[in-house]
């Protein structure tokens, strides 16, 4: 497995070992043992997500207050671009984002660790993204940091004129300035 560093230190591209003939490919999603050597990281995962989504959609950005999710996330049909946030005030990048394109043809996976806030855009006609999680979904919990919030400046590659489609609550996030975030 190959680690790609990222603008944010803490957030990590990971390139898995592909293996291809004429018959197609095989690769080795996720093992604990090459992820804790590859990238120095140790970790349970005890929930598996799966979406899909259409073109113009946007997840996010959210994340846990009370129980913060680490997330291994990557595409298995179509492409998405993926965007974490730092929410964590103790950090020398707090309020900082990354975003990079995810897609079932780089196979490239995501870690986002605990403490920031995630979500993407589907970039082409759908996409399926799947993501391993450090701890459970739990929706008293869940927060939604606004994904146009004007202090973050994320330019989401939306063609001009084009609005993504939103969940009631992506649509009503908080901005970072009253977003709770972690110590």
């Amino acid at each position: 497995m190959k680690v790609v560093s990222t603008a944010i230190p803490d957030v990590l591209l990971l390139e898995p070992k592909v293996y291809g003939d004429a018959r197609g490919f095989f690769l080795e999603r996720y093992n604990r043992r090459v992820f804790a050597g590859a990238t120095g990281i140790d970790i349970d995962f005890v929930q598996d997500n799966h979406s899909r989504s259409t073109r113009n959609v946007l997840r996010g950005l959210h994340y846990q207050i009370g129980q913060p999710q680490g997330k291994l996330v990557w595409v298995v049909v179509g492409g998405i671009y993926d965007v974490a946030v730092d929410l964590r005030r103790s950090s020398p990048t707090f309020g900082k984002w990354v975003g990079f394109e995810l897609s079932a043809q780089s196979r490239q996976m995501a870690w986002i660790p605990p403490g920031f806030a995630h979500g993407f855009l589907v970039t082409t006609d759908f996409a399926e993204v799947l993501y391993k999680a450090t701890d459970y979904y739990a929706p008293e919990h869940e927060r939604t940091l606004l994904w146009n919030d004007s202090k973050l400046g994320i330019p989401w590659p939306l063609a001009a004129g084009v609005e993504p489609v939103l969940a009631d609550k992506d649509r009503k996030g908080c901005e970072l300035g009253v977003a709770e975030s972690y110590s």
